[in-house]
């Protein structure tokens, strides 16, 4: 059998052109037993036509590689610790070609007996000459000439008892960064395309050839259609490659956007809402009309943010907007004035051009503005199933796209919907009258803090420097309101109260809701137990070569789930103690403003939303992320990065 195999690669190097190249040197790593190289099936690709790239893995003989999703014996441990193999394929912007991901054409696996458990068991891998196919399309505006692709092939090597160090991965810093094979892609026009000469090479004998077709006709790669969810431990997905899987995902994601009603970004204005609707709740019409048009203003929101992203290239993911700080001062300006107007604050008439922005809140104009507030307001505290849903479905055609976001929408949007066609529900609540009033000037002071939060974001993503921390000062104006809306619930239910019970009672909650925004407020702006490290690409390559485990945090000021899971996770106790470890590194990548080489870092790991956390071992190589976590697992993600477990 080797005879052939040695046969086989003498006559492939007299066939393969100047784009196939081998692997020479001692690399001290799985490189050394595998030979790379690379093929086209054709010397020139024309405009709009399409090509294969043949990856050819030789590994020596007894050495093997694990498959691009290893199925691992029980015996061998988990798959977790399995380096799978996996190929990148690095495109220049604007290049003009297009990489078929999803129907790359991995080879077959054969059956091996190792022995890294107590005893030997059958474990499927790739050995001998591994051939990927990797299908491309050079776009019909392709530039004519050469077109540089630089290929960076993942894998690990072993024999039937150990294991040789891995290829270099992504986050391994420079080792990553300098690693690749160039092969060069000659685009000439489509009118000559009959000149391309095609290359009859038995490499090409495998490939599937329906593979094009299935592409253009608009198919999509199995791994495409499946969705992953991971919420604090809970870890499901979903094959929406079926009509029973689609209607799944839209149920999960109208539950996410049910779940952003409970979170803080929305709970303060709710009530606002509630009394609008209780004030009408004497007339089933108008209550439901109310509602109807509220819900259309949440679904507007969510459905212009799906515009956006299935039309404008750029835009990938909701968290991007709030990246801009102009975009941020302009949202909190815009709460500010429907605080104004729909709390009652103040009795000072503003400017008519207020009022036309921000009508009353019982009215069909309000209504709608009020829900479009909402669904605002929700944006920065993305929930964990809503999340996974709208990455999913960014990438997606543009009525799926649209078909999810209105999904999400729509779920935030029952709650109120319920309310307004049930109008028993809240017709108890005060219509009129001083309670009325009161209630209504608690939570307008509560939108106000609201609206200093974004706009002192907005600022403070404007003063961000890169490596270090963002200012915090304008948390005392958010805390300054809230701490009003706790006063001024004393002050009043003292004196429009009539028995003592809910005297009693409204006045401990504003004294409680007053001392305890003074409290957090010591603490949101104290620098924490932790000490953070503020990424810059030179902060990580450094510990990277000290060979420390980092544990990375991809956050932002205006990001309140983040801010959630410092608070109730990472600044818990044994996260601190595990932290301040010498050999265990945390690093926040702080997303306030526009950063530049935070938001290169986020896409370098696959991110398109926070709150995420990654941990990476002393090479650089990903152990855990998650965007939403628990202590366990991040204690269990340490200890696995160390190599304790």
């Amino acid at each position: 059998m080797q005879p052939l195999k040695t046969l086989f690669l003498v006559l492939l190097s007299l066939f393969l052109p100047i784009n196939l190249f081998g692997q020479p040197g001692n690399f001290h790593d799985s490189r050394d037993k595998v030979t790379i190289s690379m093929m086209l099936d054709q010397s020139q690709v024309p405009q709009g036509g399409d090509a294969i790239l043949a990856v050819i893995l030789e590994h020596e003989d007894t050495w093997h590689a694990h498959t691009n999703n290893p199925v691992v014996p029980a015996e061998l441990g988990s798959a977790e610790d399995y380096i799978a193999t996996e190929i990148q394929l690095d495109v220049p912007e604007g290049a003009g070609v297009t990489i078929h991901e999803a129907f790359i054409q991995w080879p077959k696996s054969h059956t091996v007996n190792v022995g890294f458990g107590s005893s030997p068991v059958d474990y499927d891998v790739f050995d001998g000459t591994a051939i990927i196919y990797v299908p491309l399309t050079v776009n019909a505006d392709a530039k004519l000439g050469n077109i540089t692709i630089n290929l960076k092939p993942v894998f690990q090597v072993c024999d039937d008892s150990s294991c040789m160090r891995p290829t270099p991965k992504p986050g391994d810093g420079s080792r990553w960064n300098d690693y690749g094979y160039p092969i060069e892609i000659e685009v000439i026009a489509s009118d000559e395309a009959g000149n391309a000469a095609l290359q009859p090479h038995p490499v090409f004998n495998s490939f599937d050839s329906s593979v094009f077709a299935r592409i253009h006709a608009g198919e999509k790669g199995a791994e495409e259609n499946i969705v992953p969810f991971d919420a604090f431990g809970l870890k499901f997905s979903i094959d929406t490659s079926g009509a029973g899987g689609l209607y799944l995902l839209l149920l999960v994601a109208m539950g996410g956007g049910f779940l952003l009603n409970l979170t803080p970004c929305v709970l303060p204005v709710i009530p606002i809402k509630i009394m609008g609707l209780s004030a009408s709740a004497g007339s089933r019409a108008k209550t439901l009309l109310l509602g109807f048009w509220m819900m259309l203003g949440v679904m507007f929101l969510w459905l212009a943010i799906g515009f956006a992203i299935a039309g404008i290239s750029s835009f990938s993911a909701i968290n991007q907007l709030f990246q801009y700080p102009s975009f941020t001062i302009c949202l909190g300006l815009f709460i500010g004035i429907m605080a104004i107007g729909m709390g009652g604050l103040f009795t000072i008439r503003l400017p008519n051009a207020v009022y036309k922005v921000n009508p009353k809140h019982d009215s069909v104009l309000g209504s709608f503005l009020f829900g479009i507030m909402t669904a605002v307001l929700s944006t920065p505290c993305t929930a964990p199933f809503m999340g996974a849903a709208a990455a999913w479905a960014a990438k997606q055609e543009q009525w799926l796209t649209l078909t999810v976001f209105g999904a999400i929408g729509f779920g935030m949007a029952v709650p109120y919907l319920v309310l307004a066609a049930f109008p028993k529900l809240v017709e108890k609540m005060p219509r009129a009258g001083e309670a009325s009033e009161l209630i209504k000037q608690v939570m307008g002071l509560l939108m106000l803090a609201a609206a200093a939060y974004f706009v002192g974001v907005g600022f403070s993503g404007i003063f961000q420097q890169e490596g270090a921390p963002p200012t915090r000062i304008y948390l005392w104006l958010v805390v300054l309101c809230v701490a009003a809306s706790g006063v001024w619930l004393s002050i009043r239910t003292l004196k429009i109260a009539k028995r003592t019970g809910p005297k009693i009672a409204f006045v401990s909650i504003g004294a409680l809701l007053a001392v305890a925004s003074i409290a957090t407020g010591f603490q949101l702006t104290d620098k924490g137990p932790i000490d953070w490290n503020y990424y810059t690409p030179e902060v990580l390559q450094s510990e990277i070569d000290s060979n420390h485990v980092t544990v990375i945090e991809f956050t932002a000021e205006w990001c309140l789930n983040c801010k959630l899971l410092e608070n109730t996770v990472l600044n818990q106790p044994e996260i601190v103690e595990l932290f301040k470890q010498e050999d265990v590194t945390p690093i926040k990548v702080d997303l306030t403003g526009n950063n530049e080489s935070g938001n290169l870092l986020l896409n370098d790991v696959g991110g398109l939303r926070i709150p995420l956390l990654i941990i990476n071992d002393g090479k650089g190589e990903e152990v855990f992320r998650g965007d939403f976590y628990t202590v366990d697992q991040i204690l269990d993600a340490v200890q696995t990065a160390k190599g304790v477990k």
